[in-house]
């Protein structure tokens, strides 16, 4: 299909609320493919629809078994803490020191419009609460902690 242009956080796209997924058409299938492109070609772990100037609630999370298709999202459990590095397409270059939760079960919408949850750990989970923040107009820079150094970032791998 195609690659879009990723936005980054000083578009004011980024800190809107998007609005639900009501049509599970061809538009919608368009848009999945060209974000599913984007975000095998940007090396990312998760993509928001407001990411690509789209004000949807459309999120793609790479579990490194498959690329769940995330539509209408909402968290409905998570279970302890994490606190680590988290870096975003958006804020490209830059890593902050955010918590989030060890555990996170969603429940969304596949493409076709059935509703199914998902759940994952670590990287998992903190990508679901990082994209699904996306959708509410946050970006991972106003939940942070602070801001990572090269130095900090080296340590963690």
């Amino acid at each position: 299909m195609g690659l879009r242009k990723i936005l980054t956080d000083k578009d004011p796209a980024l800190h809107k609320v998007c609005k639900p997924m009501v049509n599970f058409d061809d538009r919608l299938f368009r848009l999945l493919q060209d974000m599913r492109d984007t975000l095998i070609d940007s090396g990312g772990v998760g993509l928001a629809a407001p990411q690509v100037g789209i004000l949807r609630r459309v999120v793609l999370v790479d579990t490194g078994d498959e690329i769940l298709e995330l539509i209408n999202p909402t968290l409905v459990e998570t279970d302890g803490e994490q606190e680590g590095a988290e870096g975003c397409l958006s804020v490209p270059g830059k890593y902050g020191l955010v918590k989030r939760p060890y555990w996170a079960k969603v429940r969304a919408q596949d493409r076709h419009g059935n509703w199914f949850e998902a759940e994952g750990e670590e990287l998992i989970a903190r990508c679901f609460c990082h994209e699904l923040d996306h959708l509410d107009g946050i970006i991972y820079t106003e939940v942070m902690e602070r801001f990572l150094t090269d130095e900090e970032l080296m340590a963690e791998e």
